[in-house]
């Protein structure tokens, strides 16, 4: 089981590179080879099986607040939340909604370039669950 999990984490490395910056999948690299690492193998496996599974641009549309969002990027005071992923499957643009520097009320939804995120130390949440994006916004409005 352990050889498998390795060999399958190692193959997703790969494919959720572009959604991490360098900093943050370091950190998790050398997480695989500590006391915690089956978790965290484990992890990057989920990860890349979530990012498979997501729509591509334009697949929600019109689905307003009952859009799933698959991924959550944070930095200090600001939140995005990815419902969508560039067709080709890469990380270049995606689609979500945003909400910076702590101003909630101006949250709003657009096109968010992962690599932009990603170039400028954003971290990736390893925690966050996928939900739907009238959840995101109710808890916002909630914090606010």
């Amino acid at each position: 089981m352990k050889n498998s999990l390795i060999s399958q984490s190692l193959t997703a490395i790969s494919t959720i590179r572009p959604f991490f910056f360098g900093g943050q999948l370091l950190v998790i690299e050398r997480a695989c080879r500590s006391q915690e690492g089956e978790f965290f193998m484990q992890k990057i496996v989920d990860i890349q099986n979530l990012i498979a599974s997501m729509p591509v641009i334009g697949e929600q549309d019109g689905k307003g607040d009952d859009a799933m969002v698959y991924l959550h990027y944070f930095y200090g005071g600001s939140d995005w939340y990815i419902t969508e992923k560039y067709a080709d499957g890469g990380a270049t643009w995606a689609f979500g909604y945003a909400a910076l520097d702590g101003m909630k009320d101006m949250a709003e939804l657009g096109y968010i370039s992962i690599s932009d995120l990603t170039n400028n130390g954003v971290e990736f949440d390893l925690y966050f669950a996928p939900c739907k994006l009238g959840e995101i916004k109710q808890k916002l409005a909630a914090s606010a």
